[in-house]
């Protein structure tokens, strides 16, 4: 089993560095490691020769990350053999030490896996802000290792495909799936990482994210970048879904989405309620019945973000920012809703990079 590595990076001179450390510090070293740069006018190619990896240039892509990937994957896959193994690994993402030997292994162990995503973490940093990112991904990696590596969505920060499942893709594209036939992205999806999981799904490839890989993401530093990041992220999951038939693997997708709608009504319903009430009455009478149920409530916050630490913790145990954060999460949904009902363009969102992939699907998260 070989194990290529492809990095899509656009203009990613500040973060690549750190990226490639932790990639050529693993215990299990990946045999090919290359830079997928596209249209890069920094000096991202010259950060990765000095690594000494090789580098491949986009000629003439439009079409963002998705496009750079496809016309690599098209010289690639025809060399690959079905036990061979191709990575694909965000420029803003750190690797844990062991990621690839427990991709490897449970690879090896496991031959009907058709690919493996990695569980994510927030990096430090960015205050409150980027603590309610961190305790939102802490929970899904929770979440994950409690359904024991069943995802719906591979992560784009880093996954392992087996080339035989690229390849069906590729040739199921405009057949079976949307997309142009041979390519292994659609290049027409927001979240491309998002459809090609669905993709996989639709042909009836198995697909896990083990507890024992895990990976370091970027976070958004303020909430103009995280809602344009969150609306690429909603909008391009239910336009995947509209762009797919109604079959056994989408219908869990489909419930899923009309579970982020209840969610939505609940917690605003609540909210309204709970403002309400403290408008309308003289004081507050205390049931507790129900004071029990909320601290049962704030336990379970607190228990799930245990490994996070103490200012996770905190956080958690103060509720109401989490709240007024899920708050923020719902306008998103709504507005990606409200787009797509009129009709509205969709933007890239989070700036030009290519590494602006889904990590993980927010209703998981919560």
């Amino acid at each position: 089993m070989t194990v290529t590595v492809l990095i899509p990076a656009h203009n990613e001179e500040a973060l690549l560095p750190a990226t490639l450390s932790a990639l050529l510090a693993q215990s299990h070293q990946p045999d090919r490691v290359i830079v997928v740069a596209d249209n890069c006018t920094d000096s991202t190619v010259a950060i990765a020769r000095a690594h000494e990896v090789e580098v491949f240039e986009s000629v003439g892509n439009t079409e963002k990350k998705a496009g750079a990937l496809n016309q690599i994957l098209k010289q690639l896959l025809p060399l690959q053999r079905d036990n061979d193994v191709i990575m694909v690994l965000d420029a803003d993402t750190r690797l844990d030490d062991g990621f690839l030997a427990a991709a490897v292994d449970r690879l090896t162990d496991d031959r009907a896996l058709m690919a493996i995503g990695g569980l994510f973490y927030g990096e430090e940093g960015f205050g409150l802000l980027g603590q309610l990112q961190r305790n939102e991904y802490i929970r899904y990696s929770r979440q994950i290792r409690h359904r024991r590596g069943h995802v719906f969505v591979l992560t784009g920060t880093a996954s392992l495909f087996r080339p035989a499942a690229l390849r069906a893709v590729a040739e199921n594209r405009s057949v079976t799936i949307p997309g142009k036939l041979e390519d292994v992205y659609d290049t027409a999806a927001l979240t491309e990482d998002n459809e090609l999981t669905i993709a996989l799904r639709s042909l009836g490839a198995l697909i896990i994210s083990p507890a024992r890989c895990t990976v370091v993401t970027e976070l958004m530093p303020d909430l103009r970048t995280l809602w344009a990041q969150r609306l690429r992220w909603q909008r391009g999951a239910l336009e995947n879904l509209g762009a797919n038939t109604l079959t056994p693997p989408t219908f869990r997708y489909w419930a899923q989405q009309l579970g982020i709608g209840y969610s939505v009504i609940a917690l605003s319903s609540f909210m309204f309620l709970l403002l309400l009430t403290a408008l309308s009455v003289d004081a507050m009478v205390v049931f507790p019945f129900w004071l029990g149920v909320g601290s049962l409530f704030i336990v379970e916050r607190v228990v799930s973000v245990w490994r996070e630490g103490w200012r996770g913790r905190l956080l958690a145990a103060t509720l109401f920012p989490e709240l007024l954060f899920d708050m923020f999460l719902d306008a998103v949904y709504v507005k990606g809703i409200l787009d797509i009902t009129f009709g509205r363009q969709a933007r890239w969102g989070n700036g030009d990079g290519l590494t602006a992939t889904t990590p993980g699907r927010r209703s998981h998260a919560r």
